[in-house]
């Protein structure tokens, strides 16, 4: 029996279930609207299943791993340590279960429904639906596309059993002796910190003058320095040329300054970006408009050329961040209901989970001049903190972007312990609009992290306490 002869009515069609879709489908039946969300995998997306959530989980049992030797300077010994790596990944994709588990009671319970298959667009009204069995057709008045993205191959390094992405990396049953990362950006490095923490001997290759580029130099200095002392090799500047497999490793040929050089490893980890998942489901018969890459052109509430088709997450401008899909799903699903919403970037934070962790929002201060803006950058080291030297992790700064004549708040950069949450604080001065004067009157805990804050506050004030002028 055929399936699907009949269409089906919705208000409001969501295609792909990540951190950009299944947050876009329940706002969107939160607005009275008949939604369904349609995802070909498992629920979450890259990001919970074989992204954000189980790198974190890694990197977090690398961490704890690290701590598990001890600490010489604080009088903690501690010898044999080890590593059960099945029951490690046990654990990660316990947590992962936990969380995808309840997306769908999340989206069950705002009368969202689900189906699993894949999506191919008739017209702009309507899609087919299929899965291994049957095909059934959905007309919907609105449709918000949330496909995400995946790894880019290199022609010379086809992914295989020891040539890996970011998944694979994810999904190793032992903890290699040795790694190449191909790529310095944030996953690269992520994932290299987390294998290094585990005693992996990790050589990272990036092909620019240095790692992390999307942060500013005196941040990732910080992290290379870490790095080091991991035993990893950071070499810039180098050009992957090949790969040689053999039954039990690889080894990586590459060229720095014109000499040609070769590493054995148990894998090579290719992370050099993503390419957005726009292909294969109909859209150039759509005529959407899109750049050469894949990428969807928008408007700042989300609406792509075709006027009741949105795009949101990694298939549109912007950096690839979950909770800048997140962000947009709202925006979009609200622009359906006929609110006033749209799109401001400028308080979306950007976080590394690194070593020391590193977190940025709004303006850096070189964007703030390029901008036109006259601005004061007020530091406050970690290592004038209290608690920071009690959890023996001083290394790294906060530092205060204002405007010279309000000394209003237009950005903030931080490297160290916890900035991936100290960073909101900071993107909450940018939203309300708050100055220096108002973040150092604002009484933060003692002895805490948070205080950084505050005294990078009084720094742009000109009336520092715990650092001298």
């Amino acid at each position: 029996m055929v399936v699907g002869d009949f269409p089906i009515e919705l208000d409001t069609l969501v295609v792909g279930a990540g951190p950009g879709g299944y947050v876009a489908a329940i706002r969107a039946a939160q607005t009275g609207q008949k939604v369904t969300i349609v995802d070909k995998g498992n629920l979450g997306g890259v990001c919970l299943n074989v992204g954000c959530v189980p790198s974190k989980a890694l990197i977090q049992a690398g961490h704890r791993f690290e701590h598990a030797k001890g600490a010489d300077d604080m009088g903690i010994k501690s010898e044999n340590t080890t590593v059960d790596f099945s029951k490690v990944q046990e654990w990660k994709s316990g947590v992962v279960e936990k969380l995808t588990g309840g997306v769908e009671g999340l989206l069950k319970g705002n009368k969202v429904d689900i189906v699993k298959g894949e999506v191919y667009f008739v017209d702009k009204n309507t899609v087919r639906v299929m899965d291994d069995k049957n095909s059934q057709t959905y007309t919907f008045n609105n449709c918000i596309i949330a496909t995400g993205s995946r790894p880019i191959e290199i022609p010379s390094f086809k992914f295989s059993d020891r040539v890996i992405d970011s998944t694979g990396a994810l999904a190793l049953t032992e903890v290699p002796k040795k790694m190449v990362v191909i790529g310095g950006g944030y996953i690269g490095t992520e994932l290299g910190t987390a294998y290094a923490n585990f005693d992996t001997e990790v050589t990272i290759l990036e092909g620019t003058k240095d790692i992390l580029g999307g942060f500013e130099k005196q941040m990732s200095s910080l992290v290379k320095r870490r790095l080091k002392k991991k035993g990893v090799d950071v070499v810039t500047n180098a050009m992957a040329k090949g790969v040689e497999e053999k039954e039990d490793g690889v080894t990586v040929t590459y060229e720095v300054k014109g000499e040609e050089k070769t590493v054995d490893a148990d894998y090579v980890l290719v992370t050099v970006g993503r390419r957005p998942n726009t292909d294969e489901i109909g859209l150039e018969e759509l005529g959407i408009e899109m750049s050469d890459k894949g990428v969807i052109k928008t408007d700042k509430q989300c609406r792509t050329s075709l006027d009741n088709i949105y795009a949101i997450g990694d298939i549109v401008d912007g950096p690839p961040l979950a909770h800048k899909a997140s962000y947009e799903g709202k925006i979009a699903a609200e622009v359906i209901a006929g609110e006033k919403s749209e799109i401001d970037y400028l308080g979306i934070p950007a976080v590394v989970f690194s070593d020391p962790e590193l977190a940025s929002v709004g303006y850096t201060e070189q964007e703030a001049k390029d901008a036109g803006y006259e601005v004061n950058a007020s530091k406050f080291p970690f290592g004038a903190n209290g608690r920071a030297l009690s959890l023996n992790n001083s290394d790294g700064f906060l530092k205060l972007i204002t405007r010279k004549d309000d000394g209003l708040v237009i950005g903030a950069q931080v490297a160290g312990p916890n900035a991936s949450d100290m960073i909101a604080e900071l993107g909450l001065a940018i939203e309300t609009g708050m100055t220096a004067e108002d973040l150092a009157l604002t009484i933060h805990a003692h002895p805490t992290l948070g205080e950084i804050t505050m005294e990078a506050a009084e720094v742009a004030m000109g009336q520092p306490i715990h650092i001298t002028k």
